[in-house]
């Protein structure tokens, strides 16, 4: 299973993979979540429908199709302490750790971590002694929860278009 980060869905509709000009690759994504290979969390849903767009549309018309999966589930809750308390006791900068914690990112780390899930997200792992923000894959790096980025997704599960 795999767990996307709001980036993926962003920066496809911005760049890559466009509504209106390649629909097959958000078909893909439908069919990949409908085996159960792809989804999300639903902290992640809530900063898609944030916008008035073709994305937040998207994601509004999947609230309930099991694409943005709950993290209220006692180990998710307590994965996301486990993360927290990782993030405070780091070295960031105090608006780094405000920042993320307020997000979605922690809480996609904690389901994929409850789940044995692989994080998806564009963010790039980097130093281990950032101070001015708080990385995905720097997190996931700490758990041991394996992340990737949307072109290696795509490797993985063997799109083709």
């Amino acid at each position: 299973m795999y767990l996307l980060d709001a980036n993926v869905f962003i920066e496809a509709k911005n760049f890559y993979y466009r509504f209106d000009t390649f629909p097959a690759f958000w078909d893909w994504l439908d069919a990949e979540q409908a085996n159960g290979n792809l989804a999300s969390a639903r902290p992640i849903f809530e900063e898609l429908t944030k916008g008035n767009d073709e994305l937040s549309q998207w994601a509004r018309e999947r609230k309930d199709s099991g694409w943005f999966i709950p993290v209220d589930d006692s180990q998710t809750q307590q994965i996301f302490i486990d993360v927290a308390a990782w993030v405070m006791n780091g070295s960031f900068r105090e608006h780094a750790k405000t920042d993320f914690l307020s997000g979605g990112d922690p809480w996609l780390i904690a389901r994929a971590i409850s789940m044995g899930a692989t994080v998806v997200t564009h963010e790039k792992l980097v130093d281990r002694n950032i101070r001015r923000k708080v990385k995905i894959p720097n997190v996931c790096d700490a758990f041991g929860v394996e992340c990737l980025d949307t072109f290696d997704l795509l490797n993985a599960l063997g799109a083709r278009f």
